[in-house]
């Protein structure tokens, strides 16, 4: 039998680890994320857990996308970004598909 690997965004989503909910649904909740690189970092997490590239093709964007940009506009009114890590050389942490929302911030250029 194989035993699955933790993953703290399920975790979340199953209510058995902490995180301040801004936004949910049936297939989307949005979180504030642990990190603090800017004044607002929130995560966009589908519930159903799948990969960054398995998100990217799965209808859940659309689902994700109309959160973020709500959220954008109600804590970001200034402007925000929205990015999504694929993959270790971009930095990616947690396997389980999400997107972050910065700002509250001017945000500039970044490699």
């Amino acid at each position: 039998m194989t035993q699955k690997r933790y993953c703290v965004f399920c975790e979340i989503i199953a209510g058995r680890e902490p995180a301040t909910v801004h936004y949910q649904d049936e297939d989307v909740i949005v979180i504030s994320n642990r990190l603090t690189w800017t004044p607002v970092m929130l995560l966009a997490i589908p519930k159903k857990h799948m990969t960054q590239s398995e998100m990217w093709r799965d209808s859940v964007m659309e689902r994700l996308g109309r959160a973020l940009v709500m959220m954008g506009e109600k804590v970001c009114p200034g402007g925000y970004r929205m990015v999504s890590n694929v993959g270790r050389d971009a930095m990616q942490s947690q396997e389980h598909g999400h997107i972050h929302l910065l700002g509250g911030m001017a945000l500039g250029p970044y490699a």
